[in-house]
């Protein structure tokens, strides 16, 4: 037979669209033709993979092969076509049974000699070859990767000749069994080792418990850094669907295998950073910092000093959980569903409202220092709070607030009543699901409406601040949102002025 066909997967983004690699021999000149689209890595392809049949003690068809990469007008990149491309080759030529091609799908990039290496965004392609209903042949250190895909059969192979033999029926190999990633739980700072701050404390119990958004707000050394870096530990481990999302994400990002079970990201990326490493881009568009703290955190230190532009961009993927970033030839989507911690100073010099009037900061430059956060970014914040200087102790007593266990329970007590009831952590609730979920009694709609209206808070802010309450309620394990939570939502609303 002088066709072949071989399935195999792309990558765009975080999704792995499939690619049916078509192979052809015809008479003529003997010349190898590849086309569909293919980047500069996969037209190199053609030189691998002749010399992986020769090494592997192949015949390569002295013929005119014409290879396709279908559908045409998706861009194909990297290596991980070459063992699909070789596959095609051997099928077309006689040298494997191409009909039994039809329940793989191939991923694998070739060495000269045959071998197969490991190729990026495996977990991607694992998912949607089990949605397809096919097996995945892969290098064998993606094997343990692609298993994460549960009920998929997973064939690992290290050689051209080791596939070769299984396809013949010669040497048949056995579905890989998963060894189990492990699950390496790198240890928490305890909440317990910052000194006082107890409102602090507070707050960041309400953003884990609903897991709003945060910014923090003092002069240089009263903790703000300290406490954003007890927020992993508060909140819940990360079930199977939220975990394979950040494992598919490291499997597109990361140059090598997945070696552990993923923990929720905790990501900081410095204020220097640019527009594209915060949302991803590039030419081969690839995720940014806000990607990789999908289902974590993203903590910015030294919020103003954040240049402005690179600040708006993340007011579009706060409110839906996603971010496209489009280019010339197509528009790739990735998730960015992640809680926002920041952490700023009063003033320039960070010292303006501290007790030892150090702060020699003119008005306009605290007004230029602040106009560096846009009124719509900072309406999205849920949660803001001042954080005071405590007293200087260095002989520290032991501290009677609570631990990160202790606080955790609570958060996780929060977090279930939440999904039993609406699905979704309170603040991700819809407009339909606030009217269902966060009705106020008549009087007390009343008085947070005209609290809203002193305040100048706009809609949104009073939206959220009812998801606050919400939060609020469900901590104390209340089914109606009461005055009192109401009052404490409040309190970490700024007024306009």
């Amino acid at each position: 037979m002088s066709l072949a066909i071989v399935h195999s997967r792309a990558q765009v983004g975080v999704e792995a669209p499939a690619v049916t690699v078509e192979a052809h021999l015809a008479n003529g000149l003997p010349a190898l033709t590849l086309v569909g689209l293919p980047e500069t890595a996969v037209k190199e392809s053609k030189d691998r993979v002749r010399s992986a049949i020769l090494n592997a003690a192949f015949e390569f068809p002295n013929r005119r092969i014409t290879l396709n990469l279908a559908p045409a007008d998706l861009p194909k990149d990297g290596g991980r076509f070459d063992l699909a491309i070789a596959l095609g080759i051997l099928a077309a030529s006689g040298q494997v049974p191409a009909a039994s091609l039809d329940e793989y799908e191939c991923l694998g990039e070739l060495a000269l000699s045959g071998a197969v290496r490991p190729v990026q965004g495996v977990l991607p392609a694992a998912l949607a070859t089990r949605a397809a209903g096919r097996t995945l042949l892969v290098p064998a250190a993606n094997a343990e990767e692609a298993s994460l895909a549960s009920g998929l059969k997973v064939i690992a192979v290290d050689h051209l000749l080791q596939i070769a033999a299984h396809l013949n029926g010669s040497a048949p190999l056995a579905p890989y069994q998963a060894q189990g990633l492990l699950r390496q739980s790198l240890p928490y700072p305890d909440l317990a080792e910052v000194q006082g701050q107890l409102a602090a404390k507070r707050a960041l119990l309400v953003a884990a418990a609903g897991s709003h958004n945060l910014l923090l707000s003092g002069p240089p050394g009263t903790g703000k850094t300290l406490l954003a870096s007890r927020l992993p530990g508060l909140l819940p481990p990360l079930d199977e669907s939220e975990a394979l999302q950040v494992a598919a994400i490291h499997s597109v990002a990361s140059h090598t295998p997945l070696q552990h079970w993923p923990q929720r990201p905790f990501r900081t990326p410095h204020h220097s950073a640019s527009g594209p490493a915060l949302v991803g881009g590039g030419s081969r568009p690839q995720p940014g910092e806000i990607t990789l703290a999908h289902q974590g955190v993203l903590f910015l230190d030294e919020l103003p000093e954040f240049d402005r532009k690179v600040l708006e961009v993340l007011r579009e993927p706060l409110e839906s959980g996603h971010i496209v970033i489009a280019r010339a030839r197509d528009k790739v989507r990735f998730p960015a569903r992640f809680q926002l911690v920041a952490a700023m100073n009063p003033c320039p010099c960070g010292y303006l409202g501290d007790a030892s009037n150090r702060c020699r900061c003119t008005p306009e430059q605290i007004q230029r220092y602040r106009a560096k956060l846009s009124g719509p970014l900072l309406d999205r914040i849920d949660l803001h709070l001042t954080v005071a200087r405590e007293s200087t102790a260095l002989e520290v007593p032991a501290q009677d607030g609570e631990s990160t266990a202790e606080a955790a329970a609570k958060v996780a007590r929060a977090r279930e009543l939440q999904l039993q009831r609406q699905g979704v952590a309170n603040a991700f609730l819809d407009l339909p699901g606030l009217r269902q979920h966060c009705a106020l009694s008549e009087t007390d709609r009343h008085w947070l409406e005209n609290a809203c209206e002193r305040l100048g808070l706009s809609l949104r802010a009073a939206h959220r601040v009812l998801k606050v309450a919400r939060t609020l309620a469900d901590l104390a394990a209340e089914r109606q949102i009461a005055r009192t939570h109401l009052a404490e939502a409040l309190q970490y609303r700024p007024g306009m002025g």
